[in-house]
């Protein structure tokens, strides 16, 4: 089978022809029909995460391996199945849950497989999207779409779980009752201004440098858009929240700058959850932490769980789509080089009509 595989760090992706997997047990043969692109398919790509102080976290450190073929964002059609599988139809459209543990630290058996301590992630452990067709080690992973657009629902396996998972950790009476602002307004951006619409939260107010992203934000229903730019930021955030501070910031950036001013409008007792990870340190006066009482949570995709929930909202229709770019599967190092220097509004999204 064509794929397209990462055989070293910072450098285009390279064709190839591999061996066609066999499924056996529980596992399951899907032909990929669609695959997102990720901003964690950058950091891949270029090897490392920025770490502040010009140091560098290096993936090789962290257990990736090369070559690997990447796309954690599938949908596919199963052309073949184990012996053990069940409920699973031969022909039947299918989205992936990619973040896939070993299934024995305690983390696996907590049901948290996207906190395993050796992971088996899809396109990042272990052979992923970008490619003709995918081994998923067990049917459980699997939901079935039925007829829906495979380009438009791939980006819910990643963009969607992500933001589901940190929308979770905000206490609904908080977000049912309060704006959330969310720095980004990126894939991740939209899809939470769309989830929290979908749960019936308040609403979010959306901060972005780009006034294609800004016009995108407002059509996806936030109550207000600001200027990443902007200088005096953090004054208009509290002057359009009645000189009051914020209970919940969602951050999709996670830079230096994202996380200062999230601190700076976070009232007591608030929550920053960090997604991003586009690096740098952060400058906190630790005292004002317990002074303010402030809860600061990372948060990594989401699990099984989280992934049905989200799964049957989508499936049930209540949520609005975010807006895609679509690729075709021999243009991938193009849609990897648009992603990268901004020029994706929403998700992109390769389709493989091979």
């Amino acid at each position: 089978m064509k794929c397209y595989c990462l055989n070293n760090f910072s450098s285009p992706l390279q064709e190839k022809d591999i061996d066609l997997p066999v499924p056996h047990t529980n596992q399951v043969l899907l032909k990929v029909k669609a695959s997102g692109i990720c901003h964690s398919d950058i950091h891949l790509c270029n090897g490392y995460y920025d770490i502040g102080m010009g140091k560098k976290f290096e993936l090789k450190d962290r257990g990736i391996e090369l070559p690997l073929v990447l796309g954690h964002e599938i949908v596919g059609n199963v052309v073949a199945k184990g012996e053990d599988v069940k409920d699973i139809e031969i022909g039947g459209n299918y989205i992936v849950y990619p973040w896939i543990g070993c299934g024995i630290c305690e983390n696996c058996k907590e049901s948290c497989e996207n906190y395993c301590l050796s992971p088996q992630y899809l396109g990042i452990n272990k052979p992923g999207g970008f490619a003709e067709y995918i081994l998923v080690p067990h049917y459980k992973y699997l939901v079935n779409i039925k007829n829906m657009d495979p380009a438009m629902i791939a980006q819910y396996a990643c963009a969607g779980l992500t933001t589901y998972s940190a929308i979770n950790k905000i206490e609904k009476n908080i977000y049912k009752k309060k704006p959330v602002v969310i720095f980004g307004a990126g894939g991740l951006g939209l899809m939470a201004v769309s989830i929290l619409k979908a749960l019936g939260g308040y609403g979010s107010i959306v901060i972005t440098n780009d006034l294609n992203k800004k016009q995108a934000a407002l059509e996806a229903g936030a109550l207000a858009v600001f200027d990443y730019n902007d200088e005096h930021l953090v004054k208009k955030l509290l002057d359009h929240n009645s000189n009051h501070k914020y209970h919940a910031v969602i951050d999709l950036v996670g830079n230096s700058n994202t996380t200062k001013a999230s601190f700076d409008i976070l009232e007591k007792s608030g929550a920053l959850i960090i997604v991003g990870m586009f690096g740098g340190l952060s400058n906190w006066p630790l005292a004002f932490i317990p002074m303010k009482a402030l809860k600061i949570i990372g948060s990594y995709v989401g699990n099984l769980s989280e992934f049905n929930e989200l799964m049957k909202l989508v499936i049930d229709q209540k949520l609005e789509p975010v807006q895609i770019k679509k690729y075709d599967f021999d243009k991938l190092n193009e849609a990897l080089s648009d992603l990268r220097s901004g020029k994706v509004v929403g998700r992109a999204v390769i389709i493989n009509n091979i």
